[in-house]
């Protein structure tokens, strides 16, 4: 398989999240790869939610080694779909976050197939990454069984030189804030749903510090955080608002729980003002000595010709699915910037380099197997 033209070519479909006309013709692409044609491969879609792509060489649900992902893009003009080369870089929306590796993930299908690896092996790529990941959720709760001892994760883009070892949890919040509209003149006969509200974030911000690049950065990175995603409130300029709303990110590391945040918010509510948890997660927490992860790791480096370093992600990543269930997680990418913004970009070399060792660490367990 040609990577990169793989990866332009996926990079060329509009499969911004809920644009289900184009991730279907997407998953459909890559159902029609030629080197795929021997696997087994489905395209599960229960209700309106979003599809997830399945492909595997097994009927088994019983995996060695899965590769997990995502082809749903955040939004974009549309120049950031007509993938562009230049200096080693490849620059367009997904060229990070996660087309290229999707590819990757495709040619790894491919090497095992062409090379009969005596390994039980799948790919899962999912479509609304972007949004919460309820299609794969879907997905999993159809197949309760489905399980892998190791999962190659590569949805943590941004330095092939670093593996990470723990994702944070995210939650999102709803703030509500009830008032009493009155004439803007008379604000005493009122109560502000906006001001309430601001009170109320201001009380989270003594429990939660605000972290930006121009005020405080901490030392110690691998903290609870909070940023307030979404603030609304009121319709007019003369009438006091009477209701107003904020969406808050947290991101808890492994040693938070969802009900010491629940503990926190209710310390922090005024009169009038609720909240609602959005959804949460779980961290995914591996350890720097598992077996498979230093295998790797030696892969890698001999590849690289460079060691690598252990570090923690504030991000989340689908594979908190199985690290629940038991697999060991890689979490390894390749190197690019701009994430999800305009100048977003992947460093080719790095994507040839997560192949070869994809492929190179599935020769030595499928050789292990035997």
């Amino acid at each position: 398989m040609n990577i990169i033209e793989t990866a332009q070519n996926l990079i060329k479909f509009r499969t911004e999240t809920g644009n289900y006309e184009e991730i279907k013709k997407c998953m459909t692409y890559m159902k029609n790869l030629s080197g795929l044609q021997s696997s087994k491969i489905d395209i599960f879609q229960k209700d309106n939610l979003a599809p997830v792509f399945f492909a595997r060489n097994t009927d088994s649900l019983d995996f060695d080694v899965l590769i997990l992902g995502h082809i749903d893009v955040v939004p974009a003009v549309d120049k950031m779909f007509l993938p562009e080369i230049r200096d080693g870089k490849m620059f367009g929306r997904g060229t990070l976050d996660m087309k290229s590796f999707a590819a990757v993930a495709l040619n790894s299908l491919e090497y095992v197939l062409k090379n009969k690896l005596s390994l039980k092996f799948g790919v899962i790529l999912s479509s609304d990454e972007e949004k919460g990941s309820q299609g794969l959720e879907a997905f999993l709760d159809a197949h309760p069984e489905i399980k892998s001892e190791i999962v190659l994760d590569n949805d943590v883009g941004g330095n092939i030189f670093e593996i990470i070892l723990k994702c944070k949890n995210p939650v999102f919040v709803k703030i509500m804030a009830h008032g009493k509209a009155v004439h803007g003149s008379t604000p005493w006969n009122g109560i502000d749903a906006n001001e309430i509200l601001m009170q109320t974030l201001f009380n989270i911000r003594k429990i939660y510090p605000y972290y930006s690049q121009n005020g405080v950065v901490p030392d110690n990175k691998w903290v609870d955080t909070v940023h307030f995603a979404k603030i609304s409130g009121g319709d007019v300029a003369n009438v006091v608002s009477h209701y107003a709303e904020a969406l808050c990110d947290f991101r808890l590391i492994e040693t938070g729980s969802v009900d010491e945040l629940c503990t926190n918010l209710d310390k922090a509510m005024l009169p009038g003002v609720e909240y609602k948890i959005i959804s949460s997660s779980t961290p995914v927490v591996m350890d720097e000595k598992n077996q498979h992860i230093l295998e790797y790791k030696q892969f890698a480096e001999d590849i690289l010709g460079q060691e690598l370093r252990f570090e923690y992600m504030g991000g989340a990543t689908d594979s908190r699915s199985f690290a629940i269930r038991g697999s060991t997680v890689i979490m390894h990418s390749g190197s690019g910037e701009g994430m999800h913004a305009d100048d977003e970009y992947v460093e080719i070399e790095s994507i040839e380099k997560i192949a070869e060792i994809q492929t190179r660490f599935l020769d030595k367990l499928a050789l292990e197997k035997k």
